[in-house]
């Protein structure tokens, strides 16, 4: 029964050959009694022959041993695996096929290792990503609510009341004209943002006046914010860039410019460089750095950047223009942005 057991290596090294040694032994024995006519002499050759065969057992039992203690460390290698953080580079081995096998191990633990840390990064950005979702619909529904709150407001003051004085009436459709407006502003933004996150959006030099566009959007922005004063200083300058991409950035700088503070604000072009200036309420300065990040929004009591993407639009258009927007803020004191091109 002792062959169709499931020994252990070094049990059944030792339990098969200890079998064969006493076959071996009693082999001996019955050829020394048959041939050698003295039984003294028999007698002792036969012990010195049994010690001989226990000397070769006991060094085969410290073999088996430790190859039986490598199968059993690779065998534990190989149950863990995926759990255990580094293989002994540096452990030598009895038997040259172990050692083989212990170094495909050390390349498939590190390749497992491998797949591990780029699991764990893209788990990683997909939690960003959801995490930037959510902060993207919560930032949505927080800059939709008021101007869809004041048109409706407006509107049902028009329907209930037939009888409201004509003037009043207009400055409620001006009311509402604005706050469709701002709401058509911020599609416009997730669009524009969505296409640089597909990697859609292309860039269309032209030469152009910047001192002239930057005139036109100061106009633009003086019509809906008519209680603020924007001031234009420098000259005209030829550029070399996207027009309409530009226009956003001026556009993005300026509208902060006005919503934070309520001094007036300042547009100066002097040489390559375009700086947005205001007196308002500043960034923190552990705030500057982080600002242009997407979808970045800061504590109520500080400055906040809307839905988190005026200025990393901003950020993402200078990019595409080989440029960089440089924030310089004290906090309760102001703020300027430039950018050169």
């Amino acid at each position: 029964m002792i062959f169709f057991k499931r020994y252990r290596f070094k049990e059944y090294i030792i339990v098969n050959a200890i079998v064969i040694a006493f076959v071996f032994i009693g082999v001996f024995s019955l050829l020394s009694l048959y041939f050698i006519p003295y039984k003294n002499e028999a007698m002792t050759a036969i012990i010195l022959f049994t010690l001989g065969v226990l000397v070769f057992l006991f060094f085969l039992y410290l073999g088996a041993a430790k190859i039986q203690k490598e199968l059993l460390l690779i065998n534990q290698y190989l149950k863990n695996l995926e759990n255990i953080d580094t293989v002994d580079t540096k452990r030598a081995f009895y038997i040259s096929e172990f050692e083989e096998i212990h170094q495909d191990l050390i390349k498939v633990h590190k390749g497992a290792k491998k797949r591990e840390d780029i699991k764990q990064r893209y788990n990683a950005k997909l939690k960003l990503k959801n995490r930037q979702r959510a902060d993207m619909i919560s930032a949505i529904v927080h800059e939709f609510r008021n101007p869809i709150a004041s048109i409706m407001g407006y509107a049902q003051t028009l329907k209930d009341d037939p009888d409201i004085p004509k003037a009043l009436q207009e400055k409620f459709l001006m009311k509402i004209y604005h706050n469709g407006n701002k709401i058509e502003t911020l599609l416009a933004r997730l669009s524009l943002w969505n296409k640089f996150e597909n990697k859609e959006a292309k860039v269309y030099k032209s030469r152009f006046d910047i001192y002239q566009i930057a005139n036109e959007v100061k106009q633009s922005l003086e019509d809906v914010y008519k209680e603020r004063k924007i001031h234009l200083k420098g000259k005209e300058r030829e550029v070399e860039a996207d027009r309409t991409l530009i226009e956003v950035v001026l556009k993005n700088l300026i509208e902060n410019a006005l919503k934070y503070s309520k001094d007036d604000v300042v547009i100066d072009i002097q040489d390559r460089m375009i700086s947005v200036i205001d007196r308002g309420i500043g960034i923190k300065e552990k705030e500057i750095e982080k600002v242009t990040k997407k979808f970045y929004r800061s504590d109520a009591q500080s400055w906040d950047n809307s839905m988190g993407l005026g200025l990393a639009i901003v950020k993402t258009i200078l990019a595409l223009h080989q440029t960089k927007l440089i924030i310089e803020s004290k906090e309760g004191k102001g703020s300027i942005f430039s950018f050169m091109i």
